[in-house]
């Protein structure tokens, strides 16, 4: 783990100059469409931690898909950007805590329909959003930690998510199809000889591959973790801040 945390601390300085969260801080003052939308992906991308906090706090699958998508509404509606406060850097941050005002202030269930009817903002996997909480370990976890633990897991999704799209991009997609088993360490269930052989690979060019595969991988999740924070030390942070909630 250690060694892990010491390979995604090495950062391109270049990262940081049209991150979506440094187009939003630096926009807040202002109704800026860049802003708007670089808002919106980011919110189409982290919408299941939200969901993930929202049901451990005990409401229902679909008082909870509600509750995400009234949440998501408000959040994009002009003028929002005056509320973000540039000292608190990270978007989980800033997330986390309009979803608390959000809860206890703004929300009233009664009034659902009256309010926005069936509109959608978002477009939210419902069958994949509670199928994913039911898989959620239930240790007890507060509704912070499981959110802290479902950004990082969404993280890991997304950095693998542009990992895939650059190698289908490089006409590799089977290579890559064959390998992501070595993503998440070395207990796959195929040896490299075996991954080897389904494409028509040596071992030992296997292992290079895959070695190759991690360290892409590795940044492609600084990649995702710099589109949610403001400065390259804030990186380093959240990385260990994000590793420690499971082993807490």
């Amino acid at each position: 783990m250690h060694e892990e945390q010491e390979r995604l601390a090495i950062e391109p300085a270049n990262w940081f100059a049209t991150t979506h969260w440094s187009v939003v801080t630096a926009a807040r003052e202002a109704n800026s469409p860049e802003a708007a939308a670089a808002l919106a992906r980011l919110c189409h991308d982290y919408w299941y931690p939200l969901y993930a906090y929202v049901r451990r706090r005990g409401h229902e699958p679909q008082d909870a898909q509600d509750l995400t998508q009234e949440f998501f509404a408000r959040l994009l509606e002009k003028g929002f950007l005056k509320a973000v406060q540039q000292e608190r850097g990270r978007f989980r941050w800033f997330l986390l805590s309009a979803l608390k005002r959000f809860l206890i202030n703004e929300w009233n269930r009664e009034h659902t329909a009256k309010r926005r009817g069936h509109y959608t903002m978002i477009s939210l996997d419902e069958k994949t959003a509670e199928g994913r909480y039911r898989l959620e370990i239930p240790d007890e976890a507060t509704p912070e930690k499981l959110f802290d633990q479902s950004w990082a897991m969404t993280l890991l999704e997304q950095a693998e998510k542009q990992l895939g799209r650059e190698y289908e991009a490089s006409g590799r997609g089977q290579v890559f199809g064959q390998l992501r088993i070595f993503l998440s360490g070395d207990r796959a269930p195929l040896s490299h000889a075996e991954v080897g052989r389904l494409l028509g690979m040596s071992e030992g060019a296997t292992k290079v591959a895959v070695h190759r595969l991690r360290q892409r991988y590795r940044d492609c999740l600084r990649e995702q973790i710099a589109q949610t924070v403001s400065t390259a030390a804030e990186v380093d942070e959240e990385i260990r801040q994000l590793f420690a909630v499971f082993s807490s």
